[in-house]
């Protein structure tokens, strides 16, 4: 199977059940496969050959479903970048992928104003808006989105593609500030849906509330996992206003809620929440980092009939394992067992399995849900994916330290690199100390990740200024501000005149985490 008959199954099955619910927009099955397949011969009338990448750089959306089905049936790969990503990274992104085609919206029309002349690769411009007179001089060539499906035909394309070619490119922060796009085909992403749906025992009756950005892959998968078992999903933009998102839950009768721990946060803050009913609400999914145990308890009290799946995953396969929602009270910080047709076990530092329970090693993961690789960059995909048990095997080593109890349940301990898990997101020191060091009074900069109830991990910066400087604060956070993403911006910024050095001089990170415990 490929990614997207997900859609087109389930619109020959069921064409008037309503598949995406968008603000006041509730959109068909037979709608989305329309759409879906006049923007894939739209593409392909434009000359997009089969595995040529397509970035989709705008806000959760119907246009932004279409797009990623649409992509796929033309036989490209879709890249959906996350709308508060700045115009260096688009730049970036687009020219490592080479991206042909880009899908946006007047949002982020300035932003790739700016960075156009740097993108040679990128040939076509779609705008989902209505593009004015001024774009279209910004922009010669400029395409607006009804227009590009006006023109095409809604016929379904032919299959372009065979389950092991790309899907998709999804970039991560890596700990050398350059993001890497990780390569998912359409087998990872077939195999790691029918694990999920598995575990989850999901039906055509359930309701997904979606408030994840599609560019993160937990966002991302509700909408294929939905349109693969034939239900429905209530995309929204954010958890901006949480008061419409309990609205929401009860009026659309949500059965199944994903969320991260930064939402169970908020959400618990909420006055009189626990006066609300919420009878169609089956489950709770939880991934990024564990939920507190005392997060938990409050979730089963308001919703008492939800089943609390605590997981762990990371891009680079989707989704390792899920805690059985009986096992809960009995292993609370545990994130469970391997998902269905995928293997976890920890090694040591020689790559040798370790049997003994509770003893610290680093996770590794089989299966069919496993990244072909990281986009153009081959050192890094070997050290990812080393070879396994069986000869010609590869097998993907997590960088993520975990234990194992006598029954054989994981337990998260930490990370191998200094990456920084913040509200979800996965933040690389790296990339931000590198934005801190253009500013020109700033000689040294080191970022670490400190304990947050609401985050889970909060960005700290410890700055040195050169002789004299006048720099404050403010300074600091509005260059930020205007170079990075906002949840990469510092909650925290110190001033130090040195910063502590091992004895070959490089920064002491380890001992300025343990001063900001």
């Amino acid at each position: 199977m490929l990614v997207h008959e997900f859609l087109e199954l389930s619109a020959d099955r069921q064409p008037d059940k309503i598949a995406l619910i968008v603000g006041d927009k509730r959109l068909s099955y037979r709608q989305l496969e329309h759409d879906s397949n006049c923007l894939a011969n739209a593409l392909m009338a434009g000359d997009l050959k089969k595995q040529d990448r397509v970035a989709v750089l705008v806000e959760s959306s119907a246009e932004a479903v279409i797009s990623v089905f649409g992509i796929l049936k033309a036989g490209g790969v879709f890249s959906v970048i996350n709308p508060q990503v700045k115009a260096r990274k688009v730049e970036y992104i687009l020219n490592d992928c080479q991206a042909r085609v880009l899908i946006t919206d007047q949002a982020h029309l300035a932003e790739i104003s700016l960075i156009k002349a740097q993108c040679p690769f990128l040939k076509r411009i779609v705008l989902v808006d209505a593009a004015t007179e001024q774009d279209r001089k910004i922009f010669p060539g400029l395409e607006s989105w009804p227009d590009f499906l006006a023109e095409s035909q809604a016929t379904r394309p032919k299959k372009r593609c065979i389950d092991i070619d790309l899907a998709s490119l999804i970039y991560t922060s890596g700990s050398t500030g350059i993001p890497k796009g990780v390569m998912l085909t359409h087998l990872n992403m077939v195999s790691a849906a029918n694990s999920i749906i598995t575990y989850l025992e999901n039906t055509a009756d359930d309701i997904i509330l979606d408030v994840l950005p599609l560019s993160f892959d937990y966002g991302l998968y509700q909408v294929l996992m939905a349109f693969k078992f034939g239900g429905s999903v209530v995309l929204e933009k954010s958890f901006l206003y949480p008061y419409r998102i309990i609205e929401l839950l009860i009026r659309e009768k949500i059965t199944g809620f994903p969320i991260v721990p930064t939402i169970a946060a908020i959400l618990l803050k909420l006055k009189n929440l626990d006066k609300h009913d919420f009878p169609d609400l089956r489950y709770i999914t939880n991934t990024a980092q564990a939920l507190p145990p005392r997060h938990i308890s409050e979730l089963r009290r308001i919703f008492p009939q939800a089943k609390i799946f605590s997981m762990y995953g990371l891009t680079e396969c989707k989704r390792v394992s899920y805690l059985p929602p009986a096992e809960i009270d009995r292993r609370p910080k545990s994130v469970g067992i391997a998902m269905p047709n995928t293997e976890a076990y920890i090694v040591d530092e020689a790559g040798n399995r370790i049997e003994e329970p509770w003893t610290t090693g680093e996770l590794v993961v089989r299966g069919a849900n496993v990244m072909r690789g990281y986009w153009n960059l081959p050192e890094e995909t070997d050290k990812a994916l080393r070879p396994g048990p069986i000869p010609g095997e590869k097998v993907l080593f997590t960088g993520d330290l975990f234990q194992m109890d006598e029954e054989g349940f994981l337990y998260f301990v930490s990370r191998k690199d200094d990456l920084i898990k913040v509200a979800g997101e996965r933040v690389s020191p790296k990339e931000i100390e590198n934005v801190l060091c253009e500013i020109e009074d700033v000689s040294e900069a080191c970022v670490v990740g400190v304990d947050d109830e609401v985050l889970g991990q909060a960005i700290k910066a410890y700055l040195v200024l050169k002789k004299d400087s006048v720099l404050k604060e403010e300074d600091i956070l509005r260059f930020c501000s205007r170079n990075l993403e906002n949840f990469m911006i510092p909650k925290y910024i110190e001033f130090r005149e040195e910063l502590p050095k091992s004895a070959h001089g490089k920064i002491n990170k380890t001992s300025l985490k343990q001063r900001s415990l």
